[in-house]
């Protein structure tokens, strides 16, 4: 069975910073480019980052492109999303996703290409 499992989240000051992991069990990470993506309530999922197989190409939203950093670590079957300067609007819960279809250096923000799906650990931003 493939799984993903988030963990990192937590409440955190505006400014502060935070680090999420998904760690994959029952499939190699390596073969997989992996997305971040984000609701928060009431709003439609985000997609936040992606990293291809190979971790050469990555890709960020707007809102986030220069506080948050994504990477993997296909040794330890698992990939990071280092966040910094949080911010209030970063308050949701997060997902990792994975999947096999991209090309080695490829990768999407887009939901749509991903089947296999994190529970998600929810992040809190507030003072």
């Amino acid at each position: 069975q493939l799984l993903l499992v988030e963990s990192g989240g937590g409440l955190v000051q505006p400014g502060g910073s935070l680090i999420l992991s998904c760690a994959a069990s029952g499939f190699t990470l390596d073969l997989y480019a992996i997305g971040w993506f984000r609701q928060a309530p009431g709003k439609e999922r985000e997609g936040v980052s992606c990293i291809s197989r190979s971790g050469g190409s990555t890709n960020y939203a707007d809102s986030v492109k220069g506080r948050f950093t994504i990477s993997r670590d296909n040794a330890e079957n698992t990939v990071y999303l280092q966040m910094n300067s949080l911010k209030p609007e970063d308050t949701a819960i997060y997902f990792c996703a994975a999947d096999s279809i991209f090309l080695s250096n490829n990768c999407s923000r887009n939901s749509m290409p991903y089947h296999t799906w994190g529970q998600g650990t929810r992040v809190t931003v507030s003072s």
